[in-house]
């Protein structure tokens, strides 16, 4: 029989609850929950951060773990330590608290210990409207959609996300053409011909001022993801009954990405755009700058 807490089977709905899926394991950063954040590890910062908004339980997979959140008194339930995904893991733990199909799931994960209240609020919103799935983007500049592990995401005239991508997207064609243009002027005098007439077979409309471009790449909208999301406990089971495999999502498999499972099936994510500071903590150096952020 699983492991619960007190405090879990005292719970008696309220009709949204945030689920923190807690998996130990981590490859880049090992045990980092657990990670000392102002005296409290990071899976209790983020706990009783999350409870300035609504009731929190945390999904274990681990009893280490659960012990942790029963002395600091942060509901908790165990899970199965075979789910592929955090999201896997919030099903289990809303099926464990016997949630209504009706109820609204939000998921935060446990290394997010800085994410504002406002953010939160934001996304319970746009799940009280009635969305299938939702997320939360922030604005962020050029520079930073070069990092990888900031998950850029662009959305449709209705505000839902049509793919998210560890790539730049949008990719500005324009901004590019320009800064390769620029790299050509620094090159030799005989490479400089060369491209002259390597251009020249090119449409002229593939030609583009450069001052033009800046201008427009200033303007550019990127959009970084944060990795919040919301359902109904209806829609999180459709969620993770859909098919998951290789051969069946394989854009979620090529990027890394579970929520592209919910595109590549044609089921809709209703993002909405906040303003926030917060940082996820992925490896010890993103502490590190986490806790010279916050003074934490």
């Amino acid at each position: 029989m699983r492991a619960l807490s007190l405090a879990t089977l005292h719970y008696k709905g309220k009709g949204q609850m945030i689920i923190i899926p807690a998996r130990l394991a981590s490859t880049r950063f090992p045990r980092k929950i657990l990670a000392d954040i102002g005296g409290l590890p990071m899976l209790i910062k983020t706990a009783q951060n999350a409870m300035k908004n609504d009731e929190v339980c945390v999904a274990c997979d681990d009893e280490s773990v659960l012990e942790v959140c029963k002395l600091h008194g942060v509901r908790a339930v165990m899970t199965s330590q075979s789910h592929q995904s955090g999201t896997d893991r919030c099903n289990e733990a809303a099926q464990i608290l016997g949630l209504s199909d009706d109820e609204i799931i939000i998921n935060i994960q446990a290394d997010e210990p800085f994410l504002e209240s406002h953010v939160i609020e934001a996304l319970q919103g746009v799940m009280k409207r009635g969305a299938w799935m939702g997320s939360c983007a922030k604005r962020i500049t050029q520079a930073q959609t070069l990092d990888p592990n900031l998950v850029k995401v662009v959305l449709n005239s209705a505000n839902e996300a049509i793919y998210f991508s560890r790539s730049i997207i949008p990719y500005d064609r324009d901004y590019n053409l320009s800064r390769g243009k620029n790299a050509e002027s620094k090159s030799t005098e005989s490479s400089k011909v060369e491209s002259k007439n390597a251009e020249s077979k090119k449409a002229d409309s593939s030609t583009i001022d450069s001052s033009a471009a800046e201008s427009i790449a200033s303007s550019a909208q990127y959009l970084g993801h944060l990795g919040v999301y919301g359902y109904s406990a209806r829609s999180l089971k459709e969620f993770c009954a859909l098919p998951s495999s290789t051969a069946d999502s394989p854009l979620e498999h090529i990027e890394k990405l579970e929520q592209l499972r919910a595109i590549y099936h044609k089921k809709p994510i209703a993002m909405t755009i906040v303003a926030t500071e917060s940082v996820g903590i992925d490896t010890p150096e993103d502490l590190e700058r986490a806790l010279r952020l916050f003074g934490a």
